[in-house]
């Protein structure tokens, strides 16, 4: 049973009002802990934000940003982006998080097919700009929201903002070759964060480490959850991810006790820096994951470490930012093969239906996991047909009208209920907690011109770590894989590349004249040894 201390006391419509209520009641206390830019760290108080924010917002009206405009920010997590997305839901502006080293031409796509207002960025760094002619604009906690203009829609203009009103798009990785824009409204993502507050996920107390990219809606969980809460959201500076001494230094210093990100943050911690992840001691009291599969034994090596971790398994798509939370036992038991991910969230249901549309009851047996909950998204940014899709009537009674993500993820149960996750029933993998359409990687491959086909699939390297394999069919000469790498370079995330290429005469076919994956595991595996 859930701890009342973590029910929601402030209810919201938007996302500013939900993640700023604390300002009434805990006005100095530290809302945001981040590098400072002549180094150590700095906080800011909810008052400070508090203020940033309606700062940010005065200046977003005062330039004709109206309600439903987006408006694309290409930042790292910090105060000032915080209070930038907070301040865009303040003033009804729909925020488009993106990274700021995202390809050239994938922002591009992103900026032509949601027409911004405007775009912003940090001021004094570097970060990708459009090709275009959308306004640009800069930000930064000492001048504020510096622009030269913005777009006008042209449409008719709104005079106030509502729960239902999109408060997000985050872009994914989409089956038509172009990013997916996933429309996430005020009233879902809040009853989400809700209902991890009722979880129990996160106490007032608590000072949560953020290792997601600002572009993952993951990031957007922990810095509305954490603040919600009434927690302190410590911003990890993305160049400290790479250096595990640096990391644990910074969780050190800025007093992390819990920390949120994929499981593969934690291997090079445990590999190269045992005795610097144990001094984190009782300070560190737990862990969220999301994303990927937490590998058993290096499950098994951080327990070990810190013998008191909480640790819970966060599991779901960006269409319902997520769908269920798992404790991982603890001890965890010597036959366990797989980590449960649960039953759902607090005011979630998940529903394993077979090939035939059934409900699925039995142990052990695999169904297709539709969500039924609040949380739902409104649908695909301009792409009607892939959001009936996934948004389809209630299989058990479509008479009502309700809708349920059908979520394409297997699953099964254990006699007591708990789900287990079995893997994607289409072509769509995680790497590293990002959703990779392996057909969008495909169709890029196959614009070479030297290329005749190419399938690409994610298969498991020597350090147990899913990766990227193309398999390439290229009869004309000049194919060669850094060529192959950098047309996916430019238009596609660093985690979207292949890491390896492998060229064949032919793709291998099995019986029903389609791509014979296991066939081309064992190419794969043979190709290592």
């Amino acid at each position: 049973m859930a701890d009342e201390r973590f029910v929601p006391r402030f209810p919201a419509d938007t996302l500013d009002a939900f993640a700023l209520a604390p300002v009434s009641t805990t006005p100095d206390k530290p809302a945001v802990v981040e590098a400072g830019a002549a180094g150590g760290v700095v906080s800011v108080s909810y008052r400070e934000l508090a203020q940033r924010v309606e700062e940010y917002a005065k200046q977003l009206g005062a330039a004709g940003v109206r309600i439903g405009d987006r408006v694309v920010v290409a930042s790292h997590t910090s105060a000032s982006a915080i209070a930038v997305l907070l301040a865009c839901a303040r003033v009804g502006a729909v925020f488009i998080p993106v990274d700021p080293d995202i390809p050239a031409l994938r922002l591009d796509s992103i900026v032509e097919a949601t027409g911004p207002a405007l775009v912003l960025r940090p001021a004094g760094v570097a970060a990708r700009t459009p090709s275009g002619d959308t306004p640009l604009g800069t930000f930064d906690a000492e001048d504020g929201i510096a622009l030269d203009g913005v777009a006008d829609s042209g449409r008719p203009g709104r005079r106030t903002v509502v729960g239902g009103d999109p408060a997000y798009i985050i872009f994914t990785s989409g089956t038509t070759g172009r990013p997916k824009g996933v429309v996430m409204s005020h009233h879902a993502a809040l009853a989400f964060y809700r209902g991890t507050q009722r979880f129990g996920a996160l106490a007032p107390d608590d000072r949560v480490a953020s290792t997601s990219p600002l572009a993952f809606d993951v990031a957007l969980f922990d810095i509305c959850v954490s603040l919600g809460t009434g927690a302190t959201l410590i911003a990890v500076p993305r160049a400290h991810l790479s250096f595990p001494r640096r990391l644990l230094g910074f969780l050190r210093d800025t007093g992390a006790t819990v920390v949120h990100g994929v499981p593969s943050l934690w291997r090079p911690l445990l590999r190269h820096e045992p005795e610097g992840v144990a001094a984190l001691g009782e300070r560190l009291r737990g862990i969220l994951f999301a994303g990927e599969n937490f590998p058993l034994a290096e499950l098994r090596r951080l327990r070990t470490l810190l013998p008191h971790l909480r640790v819970v398994n966060a599991f779901g798509a960006t269409e319902t930012v997520a769908c269920s939370f798992s404790e991982v036992p603890d001890p965890l038991p010597e036959t366990a093969e797989a980590l449960s991910i649960g039953r759902g969230y607090p005011g979630a249901e998940i529903l394993l239906l077979d090939e035939a549309g059934l409900p699925v009851d039995e142990p052990g047996v695999a169904g297709e996991m539709y969500i039924r909950c609040p949380s739902l998204f409104s649908g695909y940014w301009d792409d009607p047909e892939a959001t009936r899709a996934a948004l389809v009537p209630d299989p058990l009674e479509p008479r009502s009208g309700q809708l349920v993500y059908r979520s394409g993820d297997l699953a099964h149960r254990d006699p007591s209920g708990e789900l287990y996750f079995c893997g994607r029933a289409d072509s769509m993998v995680k790497i590293r907690g990002n959703r990779i359409e392996l057909g969008e990687v495909e169709r890029r491959l196959a614009e070479h011109p030297g290329v005749s086909a190419a399938l690409v699939l994610a298969l498991d390297g020597p350090d147990g770590e899913a990766a990227l394999t193309a398999f390439v069919v290229a009869p004309a000469p000049g194919a060669t894989p850094a060529e192959l790498a950098e047309l996916c370079r430019r238009s596609m995330p660093v985690y979207m590349i292949p890491k390896r290429f492998l060229f064949l005469d032919e793709l291998p076919l099995n019986a029903n004249g389609k791509a014979d994956r296991k066939a081309l595991t064992a190419l794969a595996e043979a190709d290592v040894s």
